[in-house]
């Protein structure tokens, strides 16, 4: 039975009286990729945010493998080892992907220190097989600030990848995408299930037909329902508050 990487107790949330968050439990095993859906306002982002520490919790436990990193600093999640992509890229614009990836893959923290001195052999090959595995090898010299949307995203994710978290969130990592490039996105998802720990949120169902092995729900900060893309799709609750009569819809 494989370890449970991260698990929420009973966590929540109040703005103002309002529960945005709501008591929410969740279990997440090592090396899942897990799919949150929702309609706006569901509370999906609110939810990443109290798992990366951006957003103190009202009530509630996270837990990344059984150690309580509840309401910790944002700094100190990521250092525990949850390690957080936004919709917006950021990286080093005036570096190049290599450089990038480089960076982030050191554990020295002296960003001009190693682009002075070089990066190991070691971090060098964990570059190598990111290029590869986000398929950013033919564009590796090219300045990080005139790389397209897509390869961007790739980039970010990589960055993330190099720092080698034990669970990775995903706030719609396909926002803004082409078809090519989500289908894309999807494959390097798919590589990554199994070696990482994954939680995604995404409103683009064909991805998330593509990419996902089980489903978590969310309606008025609750959880609503928790399965297979199947077994979602029939839950007459979910066709209710979010899919409607259409279900999942098929990837292009």
């Amino acid at each position: 039975m494989s370890a449970m990487a991260l698990e929420l107790k009973s966590l929540g949330v109040s703005f103002g009286g309002f529960k945005a968050v709501d008591g929410v439990s969740l279990q997440v095993a090592e090396g899942e990729l897990r799919v949150l859906l929702g309609a706006n306002g569901a509370g999906k982002t609110t939810l990443m945010d109290l798992v990366s520490g951006k957003t103190r919790s009202s009530e509630g436990r996270v837990e990344l493998y059984g150690a309580d990193v509840t309401n910790w600093p944002e700094y100190r999640v990521a250092r525990a080892g949850i390690g957080r992509k936004f919709q917006i890229p950021s990286v080093f614009r005036e570096l190049s992907v290599r450089q990038n990836l480089c960076v982030a893959a050191t554990r020295e923290p002296s960003i001009v220190r190693n682009l002075r001195w070089g990066f190991d052999r070691q971090d060098e090959t964990r570059v190598d097989e990111i290029l590869a595995l986000t398929g950013l090898e033919s564009v590796q010299q090219r300045q990080a600030a005139d790389l397209s949307h897509g390869h961007t995203q790739w980039l970010e994710l990589g960055l993330l990848i190099a720092q080698r978290p034990k669970v990775i969130l995903l706030d719609e990592p396909t926002a803004g995408m082409t078809q090519a490039e989500t289908r894309k996105t999807a494959q390097i998802l798919k590589a990554l299930r199994g070696r990482h720990t994954i939680l995604v949120v995404e409103h683009d169902m064909a991805f998330v037909r593509d990419i996902a092995e089980r489903i978590t729900v969310l309606h008025l900060g609750r959880v609503l329902a928790e399965g297979s893309v199947a077994e979602i799709e029939r839950d007459p609750r979910v066709r209710q508050a979010y899919l409607g009569s259409h279900g999942i819809a098929s990837p292009c």
